[in-house]
């Protein structure tokens, strides 16, 4: 059986709450608004992530509580079928690191973020097959991050527990550190983060039927 038909999808986010998620954007637009946009961003997530390998293969690693988060219900409603836990760590490093640990056994994994409205379930397929070849796959992001982390066994995240998060080095040094933990890395695709307006305006205008771009739409009236 390929590594694709088994895996796992698990989205590491943050509950949408105005002032706590996409800062950089909501200095911009305001950060109602990019509380907005974080909500659209994450049900997106939740809609490609369920097309890939059904509600029963996907986890959310949560940061925050959704009864104070924007369209907290309606997430809610949307992880129906869902594993779905804390995240703990006190950097974001560790909180991925855990996440990854706190995986039932159960097959191989794929780990992204909320930061990709634009994905799709065929790019996690990609991803998915990428792993039969290889220990991991990584995903760069245009900005120096990486989109999607994807592991056959949970204890391979432990190498990210020092690599700096958040830089235009975090691919890099992702990269770097799988693979001298032993891990032979596969890449993706490469997407576009959502962190300011010209990035919103490029993945709304690449998927305009996404929640996210609808969102974005009234957002710049």
């Amino acid at each position: 059986m390929s590594t694709a038909t088994g895996t796992r999808v698990l989205v590491v986010a943050k509950a949408p709450v105005a002032g706590r998620v996409k800062t950089r954007l909501g200095a911009e637009v305001g950060h109602d608004a990019a509380a907005q946009l974080a909500a659209a961003a994450l049900l997106d997530t939740v809609v490609a992530c369920q097309g890939a390998v059904g509600a029963d293969r996907c986890l959310l690693a949560l940061a925050g509580d959704l009864a104070d988060a924007v369209r907290g219900d309606e997430i809610a409603d949307a992880v129906t079928g869902w594993g779905v836990a804390r995240q703990r760590g006190a950097t974001f490093a560790e909180r991925l690191v855990n996440a990854h640990v706190d995986v039932p056994p159960g097959g191989p994994v794929l780990q992204v973020g909320m930061d990709t409205p634009h994905l799709t379930a065929d790019l996690l397929r990609a991803a998915a097959e990428d792993l039969d070849d290889h220990d991991a796959v990584l995903g760069p992001a245009e900005d120096g991050g990486w989109w999607v982390l994807g592991l056959h066994e949970p204890r391979g995240a432990a190498a990210l527990h020092d690599v700096p998060m958040s830089t235009p080095d975090t691919y890099r040094d992702t990269r770097r550190a799988l693979a001298a933990a032993g891990l032979e890395v596969g890449a993706t695709a490469v997407l576009r983060d959502v962190d300011t307006v010209a990035d919103a305006e490029a993945v709304a205008a690449a998927v305009p039927d996404g929640e996210f771009a609808r969102v974005w739409r009234e957002v710049r009236r």
